[in-house]
């Protein structure tokens, strides 16, 4: 479809956070008209760098976001902007529930960017996230020709019904302790070390994204999302700068240990320059026999970082888009994004695989739990080769006990699953959960954080309730 004029966007599009009118309302400016899936962090990246480039461009170069759903949750337009909103993603949203606007363009895979001319014809069709340079290049060809931008053109539409000013926004990973919470407020690209009460004790990161190191008021953080606490340290995967960051609680010192913020294939060895490894989203931490294991969505595999040698391992995935078993390095992963150890076994949540995998450590294999595949989600209960998940984005393990608490975060629902043969239950709640993520197990609860309510919640395991954990600086 290059070099062939845009055909207009459908009708029927609901626009969900600011108008994006119709092509020929964009005319005297570059579109690149963006067809995304929102739970896709491969997605997710491809929208970062067009934010860049619009910003680079800005007035001449309008980015236009196609969302088409994967899982039944997406069909929801509400949470489909929530999960872009937690992105960053600030463009004009489309809700493509039914596929119409993918059909209509013969778009065949996320995500495909369309780069359409001043006159309105598709002049580039790009397709994944390995194009980069193309991209840039594609996209400072057309602006470059173009006029001067105007006043008008500098305009950023307003988003209607923006996210509400609450102590926290879109938090998600957890750590809690016998007296202890911690919570990356992922949104306001801080961490926080609370009292089970709620009451802020300490603000590592200013607030602002950023990527600096220093004291915990200085120092700067990107979207920081999964947490592991190990002794004295906490580990940060500070997704938003692709880096392994750590918070030394006694000095309240922040520094980095691998990550130069931008996302890239990581190289294998010892790390002598911190800022100069590439990692690729990482999104979970977990300490293990002084390794702390990364679970990277942005390549579909499972990295460490020795504390005591600083080496880098690339320990399992193949990088494909898949569940399927095996040797480590020739097993693959659906989008790793939350990692619970015990002993010598690493278990992993697949999200777009809606599965929970297992890495042995000792052997180098990885098994499924539960969960069949990509295209394979739903809520039954039951036996774990029958029992389904949706789009689960967090999993936590219950200390002395074989219990995996899981984020059903599609269903927006805590399942429980007993290791050794237990089968998948859910729990049953007051309500559903708003797209809840990170999960933490102490003090008999577990801490949930309810991310599209910007909030924490508390469910108490010996009595099922569950109360609202107010967050108070």
């Amino acid at each position: 479809m290059t070099d062939t004029m845009a055909p207009e966007l459908p009708q029927g599009l609901a626009w969900l956070n600011a108008p994006g009118g119709s092509l020929h309302e964009q005319r005297g400016r570059i579109v690149a008209l963006a067809f995304v899936n929102a739970a896709s962090a491969w997605c997710g990246q491809r929208l970062a760098e067009l934010a860049l480039l619009q910003s680079r461009y800005l007035g001449r170069l309008q980015t236009l976001v196609i969302s088409v759903p994967r899982f039944d949750s997406e069909r929801v337009p509400q949470r489909v902007l929530k999960q872009l909103r937690r992105q960053g993603v600030r463009f004009p949203i489309a809700h493509d529930s039914d596929w119409q606007a993918w059909q209509q363009y013969g778009i065949t895979a996320w995500p495909t960017v369309l780069l359409i001319d001043a006159e309105g014809q598709v002049r580039h069709r790009l397709v994944g996230v390995d194009g980069l340079p193309e991209l840039e290049r594609g996209v400072a060809a057309l602006c470059d020709g173009l006029q001067p931008a105007t006043d008008d053109d500098m305009r950023i539409p307003r988003e209607a019904n923006p996210e509400p000013r609450l102590p926290l926004l879109f938090p998600s990973g957890l750590v809690a302790t016998a007296e202890r919470l911690f919570v990356a407020d992922s949104g306001h690209h801080r961490v926080l070390e609370c009292t089970h009460a709620g009451r802020v004790i300490r603000q590592f990161g200013m607030g602002a994204a950023d990527f600096i190191d220093g004291d915990l008021g200085q120092a700067a953080f990107n979207n920081p999302q999964g947490l592991a606490l190990a002794r004295e340290s906490l580990y940060v995967a500070d997704a938003g700068n692709h880096a392994l960051r750590r918070i030394n609680l006694p000095t309240r010192m922040v520094d980095t240990l691998c990550g130069n913020g931008r996302a890239g294939r990581p190289t294998e060895g010892v790390v002598n320059h911190p800022r100069d490894v590439a990692l690729n989203q990482p999104l979970a931490v977990a300490e293990v026999n002084n390794q702390v294991y990364l679970a990277m969505s942005g390549d579909n595999s499972i990295w460490s970082y020795g504390l005591g040698n600083r080496e880098l391992r690339h320990r399992a995935g193949a990088g494909a888009l898949d569940v399927r078993d095996g040797h480590a390095r020739l097993a693959a992963f659906a989008q790793p994004v939350s990692l619970a150890p015990v002993q010598q076994v690493l278990y992993v949540c697949d999200a777009l695989g809606s599965a929970i995998r297992c890495l042995q450590l000792n052997s180098d294999t990885v098994q499924t739990v539960t969960g069949k595949g990509p295209w394979e989600f739903g809520a039954q209960d039951g036996p774990r080769e029958s029992a389904r998940l949706q789009h689960p984005q967090g999993i936590a393990l219950q200390p002395g006990s074989p219990q995996m608490w899981i984020a059903d975060t599609g269903n927006g629902s805590l399942r429980s699953l007993r290791l050794g043969g237990g089968e998948l239950k859910t729990i049953e709640l007051p309500r559903p959960l708003h797209s809840p993520t990170g999960l933490a197990v102490a003090a008999g609860a577990v801490w949930i954080a309810e991310t599209d309510a910007h909030a924490i919640v508390r469910y108490d395991i010996a009595s099922g309730e569950l109360s609202h954990v107010p967050i108070e600086e």
